[in-house]
C-alpha cells in the first residue's frame, strides 16, 4: 500500500509537509520521502528508510533545513520515492500509490520506443514510479502524459506530480484509491487521507472522482480533466487500511465499522460474556457489534505503541508474525473464565488469529468465538495489494478449498464457496474453525458489508470476496 500528501502553499510548505506526510505513516512500512519546491533554491528531496523507526524520527533534521512552497511526500511499503526526473516536460517530480499489473508489458513497449533505460532499481526490480514518469514523458504535454498512464496502467494508480508551476493531482481512473483535496486561506493541498490535513488549518474543498486530474497552487485548485462515472474504489479502505478519522466518498471509516459491528450482531445467535476487537482496526466493529447486542464491550488486549508503531513491522512474514504478537498484550483478568467474542477486521492467512486464539485459552478463556468484520478471501488482491501473498494459496480459504475439492477448484467451484448460503461455504467455514481451533466462526455477509458503506454497491470494488472485477 502507501499514501501521499502535497501543498502548494505561499509561504514555506515543510511544516505542513512533514505532519501531513506523516499522517499517513499507517499505510506503508518501508520508505518515506519528502521533496520540496523554491524557486530560488529549486528542487531539494531527501528519502529514508523507516522499517527501524518512524516518519518522523527519520526526516526531523530535514524539516529544520529544506524550504520551499511546493512539496509532496509519501509513506511507501515498497520503491524509494518521490523521484525528480528531467524530461521533455521540464524538471518534476512525482510519487505514486500504484499497483502495475501489466509492468512487464509497459517496460517493454517503453524500451522498444525512445526509452533507452531504467535507473531507479529496488530490490532488482523495476521502480514503478519511473515506469509512470516513463510513460507520461511518452506524450507530447504533461496533461496528456499523466492521463496516458492512468490509462495504461492495469491494477491501480494515483499520483502526485511537482513542478515550478504547481502540483498536479491525478486520481486512479476508476477510484480505486482516494485523493482529497484541502484548502485554508494561504494554501491548498491533496492527501490520501483525509483527517491529515484538519489539524493543520485546512478544510475540506472536494474530493477527486476517477480519473480527475487537477492542478494545485497556493490560491487555486483547477480541474485540467474531469472525472468519469465509473468507479471501483477498495471496500478495504473502510474495513481495514482507512484510520478511524477519515472519510472516503462522505462515508466515515469510524461510522462504516460501526455499521459493520451492528450488521454482524443482528445476524449472531452466540452469547458471550464480552465482546471485543482485535486492535486498531477491529475495535470499532466490536464497539458496533456491542451497542446493538446489548454485550459489554471489553478490551482484553491492549496494543502496545511506545516502541512499536505501525513502521516497525518488518516485511519478512515471519517476523510480521511474530511483532505482530509482541505488539498485544493481555489483560488477563478480563479473559480468564470467560467466554469471548473476538472481532478483526479479516482472516488471511490465520496464523496471527490462531496463535492469539491458543493464547486466549492459555489465559483461562472458556471460548473464543470469531467474527472477521468482512467475508472470506477468495481471491488474492490484483488492485491495492491488500494481503501481500505471493500466491492465492497462502490465503487460508484457499488452502481449505483445495483440500475439500481434491484439487479441482475453478472458478464455478470458487463462485459456490462464496455464496454465504450454500452447501460449500459452510463446509469451508467449518473446516477454518476447526483448523483455527476457534469455539465458533462466522463471517460478515458481503451484502451486509456493502450495506454498512452505504453508497452503490456499483462504485465499491469486492474483487478479493467474489472474483468480480
Amino acid at each position: 500500500m502507501g499514501g501521499f500528501f502535497g501543498v502548494a502553499a505561499k509561504e514555506d510548505c515543510v511544516f505542513d509537509l512533514f505532519f501531513g506526510t506523516d499522517y499517513h505513516s499507517h499505510l506503508g512500512t518501508r520508505r518515506g520521502g519528502m521533496l520540496v519546491y523554491d524557486p530560488e533554491r529549486g528542487f531539494d528531496r531527501a528519502i529514508h528508510n523507516i522499517e527501524n523507526a518512524p516518519f518522523r524520527t527519520k526526516f526531523d533534521s530535514e524539516v529544520q533545513s529544506m524550504k520551499g512552497k511546493l512539496g509532496i511526500g509519501c509513506i511507501s511499503d515498497y520503491e524509494p520515492q518521490p523521484l525528480l526526473l528531467r524530461s521533455r516536460h521540464g524538471t518534476y517530480a512525482l510519487t505514486t500509490v500504484s499497483k502495475i499489473n501489466n509492468a512487464d508489458e509497459l517496460t517493454r513497449m517503453l524500451l522498444e520506443s525512445e526509452c533507452l533505460h531504467f535507473m531507479e532499481m529496488s530490490s532488482g526490480e523495476l521502480n514503478s514510479t519511473e515506469l509512470i514518469a516513463a510513460l507520461i514523458n511518452q506524450k507530447d504535454n504533461l496533461i496528456d502524459g499523466i492521463q496516458y498512464a492512468l490509462d495504461s496502467v492495469d491494477g491501480s494508480l494515483s499520483l502526485l506530480l511537482v513542478n515550478k508551476n504547481g502540483i498536479y493531482a491525478a486520481r486512479d481512473k476508476l477510484g480505486r484509491t482516494p485523493i482529497k483535496i484541502g484548502k485554508k486561506h494561504d494554501a491548498f493541498c491533496a492527501a490520501f487521507e483525509s483527517f491529515s490535513y484538519k489539524n493543520l488549518g485546512y478544510q475540506d474543498y472536494k474530493e477527486l472522482g476517477p480519473g480527475e486530474i487537477v492542478v494545485m497552487t497556493d490560491s487555486n485548485c483547477v480541474t485540467l480533466v474531469n472525472p468519469g462515472t465509473d468507479m471501483k474504489i477498495c471496500t478495504f479502505l473502510w474495513i481495514y487500511y482507512g484510520y478511524p478519522s477519515s472519510s472516503y466518498e462522505g462515508v466515515s471509516v469510524e461510522k462504516m465499522r460501526y455499521n459493520c459491528g451492528a450488521k454482524m450482531a443482528a445476524r449472531d445467535h452466540v452469547e458471550p460474556d464480552i465482546v471485543a476487537g482485535v486492535p486498531d482496526s477491529g475495535t470499532a466493529h466490536a464497539v458496533g457489534y456491542s451497542n446493538a447486542s446489548g454485550i459489554p464491550f471489553s478490551r482484553p488486549f491492549i496494543k502496545y505503541t511506545p516502541t512499536w508503531p505501525r513502521s516497525f513491522m518488518p516485511t519478512i512474514q515471519s517476523q510480521r508474525n511474530l511483532i505482530a504478537k509482541m505488539k498485544l498484550l493481555a489483560i488477563e483478568e478480563l479473559i480468564r473464565d470467560k467466554k469471548l467474542l473476538l472481532i478483526d477486521d479479516s482472516i488471511v492467512r490465520g496464523t496471527q488469529l490462531r496463535e492469539t486464539t491458543e493464547f486466549l485459552y492459555q489465559s483461562g478463556a472458556k471460548e473464543v468465538h470469531i467474527r472477521p468484520a468482512c467475508p472470506p478471501l477468495l481471491f488474492g488482491c490484483k488492485y491495492l495489494n491488500f494481503s501481500r501473498s505471493s500466491s492465492e494459496m497462502d490465503l487460508i480459504t484457499r488452502r481449505v478449498i483445495q483440500r475439500l475439492e481434491n484439487g479441482n477448484v475453478t472458478d464455478e467451484v470458487l463462485a459456490e464457496y462464496a455464496d454465504p448460503d450454500s452447501e460449500k461455504y459452510e463446509k469451508m467455514v467449518d473446516e477454518i474453525c476447526r483448523e483455527l481451533h476457534f469455539t465458533s466462526l462466522r463471517f460478515n455477509r458481503l451484502d451486509d458489508m456493502l450495506d454498512s458503506v452505504g453508497i452503490d454497491p456499483c462504485k465499491l470494488c469486492t474483487y478479493c470476496w467474489n472474483g468480480k472485477e
